[in-house]
């Protein structure tokens, strides 16, 4: 949390969080207490013509999701687009973004990256995997503690068992973790420990 993130959220006319139960906590403990409205993606797409009409009005509004950066596999694209096609100025604050830290932990070659985010859960996902397979950059995804072996499973499947692939959980916060190996060895490690917390893959590209 930036000293000009807190400001920000002070003087603001409004602020939009994903969770504002979530975000209340954080809100608090920096002492702000401007008005929120909750936007998720479940209701980002009825809201921005709203939200467009308040900013056109002269209404000064941020953005804030549950972690990490807004647009990054959360809410916000939809009304970053919309800002800018109605001419309304929009800045980002630079703040924790946890594919950057997984990245840099992870060992793997950085000068080159993709950022693949959550793989379709049913539909596309063998067809995405395939197409991956044979990517030579680094590759980034995002994943659930739940749905973690399957994914680790998909990668030894599609990129072969001695793939170099690093897990990092819950970067920045008190029980950071990373485990690095090939797909083979990280399956094994999390198919004996069940896996917690927000997760991030970086997966070494095809040679």
């Amino acid at each position: 949390m930036t000293f000009r993130a807190i400001d920000v959220l002070k003087n603001v006319d409004l602020i939009l969080a994903e969770d504002t139960r979530t975000s209340g906590k954080l809100l608090k403990h920096f002492e702000i207490s401007t008005r929120t409205q909750s936007h998720h993606m479940h209701n980002e797409h009825k809201t921005v013509e709203t939200l467009i009409q308040k900013l056109k009005a002269g209404n000064s509004i941020a953005l804030i999701s549950d972690a990490g950066t807004p647009a990054i596999s959360d809410p916000g694209f939809l009304l970053t687009r919309a800002c800018i096609e109605n001419d309304i100025e929009v800045d980002c604050l630079p703040g924790a973004t946890a594919f950057v830290p997984a990245l840099v932990n992870s060992g793997l070659p950085n000068d080159k990256f993709v950022f693949e985010g959550f793989l379709p859960v049913k539909k596309g996902r063998q067809t995405r995997l395939k197409v991956l397979a044979e990517e030579t950059r680094t590759m980034i995804f995002y994943e659930s503690p739940h749905k973690l072996l399957k994914t680790l499973s998909n990668f030894v499947e599609y990129f072969d068992t001695d793939r170099p692939v690093s897990v990092s959980r819950e970067l920045t916060k008190l029980y950071e973790e990373t485990i690095r190996g090939t797909a083979q060895e990280v399956l094994e490690h999390y198919t004996n420990k069940t896996p917690k917390g927000e997760i991030v893959i970086v997966v070494g590209g095809k040679k």
